[in-house]
């Protein structure tokens, strides 16, 4: 007979060895929520391009900001990774790239993806 402890189990999450799918699919969540995050800031600034030349103008002049050109390279991050994950997750529910060898290696390249899109976009910001 086995007794069963009352004690919580301490879970370390930084010595948890997560699969790259795991890794993707955590990726895609965050960029989903910062994504949601900067909608309104992204609407406004729209609307604001869109009223008149000067708030065009306006627009072009707080993205020539260094702090806004630092906060949009997140917001860009998020944008290439749920772009290329949503995509991923699409072609896996119409079951392709379902096996395991494939699956992993669309998880790598969603990431690698993800990551130099935002380079290059940072080369294009900077």
């Amino acid at each position: 007979m086995t007794t069963r402890r009352s004690a919580p189990v301490y879970l370390n999450l930084l010595r948890i060895q997560f699969p790259v799918g795991a890794l993707t699919s955590f990726g895609h969540r965050i960029s989903g929520v910062l994504l949601f995050i900067a909608f309104p800031l992204l609407v406004y600034l729209l609307d604001l391009s869109l009223q008149d030349a000067a708030g065009f103008q306006r627009v072009g002049e707080l993205l020539q900001s260094p702090l806004l050109k630092l906060a949009s390279v997140p917001i860009a991050w998020s944008l290439f990774h749920h772009l290329f994950s949503g995509i991923r997750f699409l072609l896996i529910d119409l079951d392709a790239g379902v096996q395991l060898k494939r699956a992993r290696a669309s998880a790598w390249l969603v990431n690698a993806a993800g990551v130099l899109a935002t380079l290059l976009y940072l080369g294009w910001v900077l």
